[in-house]
């Protein structure tokens, strides 16, 4: 499914690249229209891109990821002002899946996620869960940092997000965190506020998502960490787990 979702992805970049080159539309036979309308028959293939998708190893298989996204120039600014690319970290068979919005200038430097402040703050919120931060897995929407931290703009998401799906894909969480706006957008497509967002349940690929604020916000605003902890006590009731007593 993997394959096919990236020749989908592949055709829609193209068909793109057409459009804005002025191609305003494309001759299909009547043939490819018939053969188009015929069930999709998906057979197991050996994949050149991931060639360790056969072992069932999703560390390996998360590497292996992670070394292409190493040399991604899909983003011509990004590539050129990154210092590391920071693909995630974590456990591969993490309950919880932590996704944020972008790496940051620590970030950048060390080339892990969420290791500022912001990760700091995250590590305690994980910790008051009751989780180490070993035991979860911990990633952003896009995989280099952005000039300035601006937000990511919208093409330089949609070339990192195969990324992130494939991390979701292999992981597959029991629950899915969203932290902030930008990795809602990304993952639920919608454009409300995260304000109104979170604190409720969504459904990513049959994966509960909550939202919440991101801990960037949390540290400009403080009185918000009370939120996010009614957020993270309904996390831990859909995993099942009881809210530790030392909070």
């Amino acid at each position: 499914m993997r394959e096919l979702n990236e020749i989908i992805d592949g055709t829609i970049k193209v068909l793109e690249d057409m459009k804005r080159s002025g191609v305003t539309h494309v001759e299909v036979s009547n043939t490819t229209i018939e053969e188009l309308g015929k069930p999709v028959v998906l057979t197991p293939k050996a994949s050149m891109a991931t060639p360790v998708a056969s072992t069932g190893d999703p560390a390996a298989e998360l590497a292996a990821i992670e070394a292409r996204a190493k040399v991604c120039v899909k983003c011509a600014e990004l590539s050129q002002c990154r210092t590391n690319v920071v693909f995630g970290t974590g456990n591969p068979r993490a309950e919880i899946m932590f996704v944020g919005e972008g790496p940051g200038h620590d970030e950048d430097v060390q080339g892990l996620p969420f290791v500022g402040r912001s990760g700091e703050l995250l590590t305690k919120i994980i910790a008051a869960m009751g989780f180490a931060r070993e035991e979860v897995y911990i990633a952003n929407v896009v995989k280099c940092r952005p000039p300035e931290n601006r937000t990511p703009l919208p093409d330089e998401i949609a070339n990192c997000l195969p990324y992130l799906l494939s991390q979701i894909e292999l992981i597959q969480p029991k629950v899915l965190v969203a932290l902030g706006a930008t990795a809602v957008r990304a993952l639920l497509d919608v454009h409300l506020g995260i304000t109104k967002m979170r604190g409720h349940w969504y459904t990513f690929r049959s994966i509960p998502i909550m939202p919440t604020f991101h801990p960037a916000y949390l540290l400009r605003n403080p009185p918000a960490k009370k939120e996010v902890w009614e957020d993270m006590k309904a996390v831990l009731e859909k995993l099942g787990r009881a809210v530790p007593k030392s909070r």
